[in-house]
């Protein structure tokens, strides 16, 4: 990627040495390590676990999988969080595999997402809590979710407006056809231009996102992508030997799909696109829109509370006395919590 000219750029005329800054970076970031939150929505049995073991070629949670295909289908009753450190070529990536309960299990699925919403509102509320606090730790341990892999089943694209709407508010959103080896490639490319045409007619904007701030050959690789999306994807926990040569496949009653061959499969395009393009991008774009926004909506209603004593903004939690001197910026004698009391808190927590 080159740099835009630029008519007042200066060379020095002798070595100086901030070249190496990007190294610097680097050297501290491999000390630091990485952290990657990824959650798996969706209905059950629809292979959400083995996805994403695959993605990262590890066993990050145990699948619920049949043995049998006469075997019933074993369901997560509640959201469980699984957590990896993944080390390749010295770089350590601490990944939370965030498992959720089969989403549109039930015959009435209204509201079915309010789980999920409450969950990654809650760890935005967390983060903002330590980010807020007098003793604010140096590293905040961040556990706000930066992906959220919606798995639609494939016999059926239907009912995915409100969900996805929802969803897509909050949380950097990516759409996939789970088990798409039931589908023949005429089926896949149908139900594939039928979402595509869903997403463009209830405005759903699915990451990755427009931005005038990307270079040309970004957002050229975005395009690309959205061209793809929903990725048609199977996954595999085994490996076998397909024309000499062992590769990730899932075998079948006819014979086996190789997860990785292109023509057979978008595995490979989800996991570059989730790994090798995009993960700092869905980390960054997770602090900078979708945290940001719900920091300054939260920072907002402390404000009005504060300047309104009177207002309860949560029933039952009454605004502390202070909260005005604390908006203000004034400082108020005897006081040692932090910026945000016992009952700012609490109005985080429940927003």
């Amino acid at each position: 990627m080159s740099l835009p000219l630029d008519e007042n750029v200066t060379h020095p005329t002798k070595y100086v040495g901030f070249d190496t800054i990007t190294s610097q970076i680097e050297n501290r970031l491999l000390k630091k390590g990485f952290a990657f939150n990824i959650m798996a929505v969706g209905r059950s049995g629809m292979g959400k676990t083995t996805l994403v073991n695959t993605l990262f070629s590890s066993k990050l949670a145990l699948t619920l999988g049949r043995r049998a295909a006469d075997e019933p289908v074993e369901k997560t009753t509640e959201i469980k969080v699984h957590s990896h450190l993944l080390v390749e070529n010295n770089v350590r990536l601490n990944v939370n595999v965030i498992d959720t309960p089969g989403f549109g299990d039930q015959i009435n699925n209204e509201k079915c997402w309010d789980l999920l919403v409450k969950y990654i509102k809650e760890q935005h509320s967390q983060y903002l809590r330590k980010e807020l606090s007098a003793q604010r730790p140096k590293h905040i341990p961040d556990s706000r979710v930066h992906c959220v892999l919606y798995f639609i089943p494939p016999s059926s694209g239907t009912g995915l407006k409100i969900a996805l709407k929802r969803l897509l508010e909050i949380a950097n959103v990516v759409p996939i056809i789970a088990k798409s080896d039931s589908l023949t490639l005429s089926e896949r490319a149908l139900l594939k231009r039928v979402l595509q045409n869903d997403f463009v007619k209830h405005n759903l904007n699915i990451y990755p996102y427009d931005s005038e701030e990307l270079f040309d050959d970004e957002k050229q690789l975005n395009e690309d992508i959205k061209s793809l999306i929903p990725f048609a994807v199977v996954g595999s926990d085994s490996e076998s030997e397909i024309n000499g040569e062992l590769v990730r496949c899932r075998k079948l009653k006819w014979g086996a799909i190789n997860i990785e061959d292109v023509s057979q499969c978008e595995f490979v395009f989800l996991r570059d696109f989730l790994t090798r393009t995009h993960l700092q991008d869905l980390v960054e774009t997770t602090a900078l829109t979708h945290y940001e926004g719900f920091r300054a909506k939260q920072l907002i209603a402390l404000k009005e509370n504060a300047s309104n004593p009177n207002r309860q903004s949560v029933p039952g939690v009454k605004p502390h006395p202070s909260q005005h001197s604390i908006a203000a910026g004034q400082h108020v004698p005897g006081q040692q919590q932090p910026m945000v009391n016992a009952a700012s808190q609490s109005t985080i927590a429940a927003s």
